[in-house]
């Protein structure tokens, strides 16, 4: 759906992306992180076709964005982090004014109105006007001017900012929803713990440059990581996990132990009966959930020490 290559871009003074690929398959939810003026706001109005850069192309559904702008715009929805909204316009008035402007047929504009409100729940205050929604309301109605034309791809550059727990819930909920409907999204956020709710890769910028493009889940799919834990320091914990060929020994000392294993019920089955049979007092044997802000900080990691040696 989305392929970018060797994407540059500069504002006077500083280069904001330096030489950008990755590409994005149908039906992911990309999580886009990164620390701030690390290039992301660029990289999705450059996406969208709204800044040109100084090298390289970007590639929606195919349609190169430089080439073929309007063809584009067709294929996307983007809501930008200062989304604005016509303050005296009702909720009806603004769908029917993105539907129009993104040239949806006359004959489907009322159906596509009443269903894009049902989507971003806001069927019941289609005669409110924007000044008088909450926040949360009218990031739900920035949305669905966004979505009204049926987008093959969502771009949306911090859509839970300032929004309430409630809120952000509704929001992650939203975007499973259009996910589900067969919708390519890029998010860009600062807040992890609720892109994880969602996303199914992450990429990293990093001072205009990609870091890391990979899956939101633990990159090696077929193993886990477990804690275990006894009630008493036993100096034949290390051994014991060292003589098992099944597993990974990460880190350890006579109390704890982190290791690596095939996620198989079977396998993690196996380690536990050993340590028991060797009458190892284990109090707890547990898999860890590894996380996109433990990702995201181990890559950072790699990269400041890669960048000190």
């Amino acid at each position: 759906m989305v392929l970018v290559e060797h994407l540059s871009f500069e504002y006077p003074g500083r280069r904001a992306l330096d030489d950008v690929s990755f590409g994005i398959e149908p039906g992911n939810i990309t999580a886009l992180v990164g620390p701030n003026g690390a290039g992301k706001s660029t990289l999705l109005r450059c996406m969208a076709g709204l800044e040109r850069p100084l090298e390289g192309r970007v590639l929606i559904d195919g349609l190169d964005v430089g080439e073929q702008p309007r063809e584009v715009h067709r294929r996307i929805g983007y809501l930008s982090d200062f989304f604005g909204l016509y303050e005296s316009m009702t909720v009806r008035q603004c769908l029917f004014y993105a539907a129009d402007s993104q040239l949806v047929e006359e004959s489907q504009l009322g159906e596509r109105v009443y269903q894009t409100a049902l989507d971003v729940g806001l069927s019941d205050r289609m005669d409110a006007r924007a000044r008088e929604l909450s926040r949360g309301m009218r990031q739900r109605l920035a949305i669905g001017q966004a979505i009204i034309h049926s987008p093959k791809l969502l771009l949306l550059d911090e859509p839970a900012s300032g929004l309430d727990p409630e809120a952000r819930h509704s929001l992650s909920e939203l975007l499973k929803a259009l996910r589900a409907r067969g919708m390519t999204l890029m998010v860009s956020s600062h807040i992890l713990a609720e892109l994880e709710e969602y996303c199914t890769d992450m990429l990293i910028l990093r001072e205009g440059r990609v870091m890391e493009h990979r899956p939101a889940v633990d990159a090696e799919h077929a193993q886990t990581r477990v804690r275990i834990s006894l009630s008493r320091p036993d100096p034949a914990l290390r051994a014991q996990l060292e003589g098992m060929a099944s597993l990974r020994v990460i880190e350890t000392d006579a109390s704890t132990a982190l290791i690596a294993i095939d996620r198989d019920p079977h396998a993690m089955e196996e380690v536990l009966k050993r340590l028991v049979e060797g009458r190892l007092p284990v109090c707890s044997f547990a898999e860890e959930q590894s996380n996109l802000q433990d990702a995201y900080m181990a890559t950072v990691r790699a990269a400041d020490g890669r960048g000190r040696a």
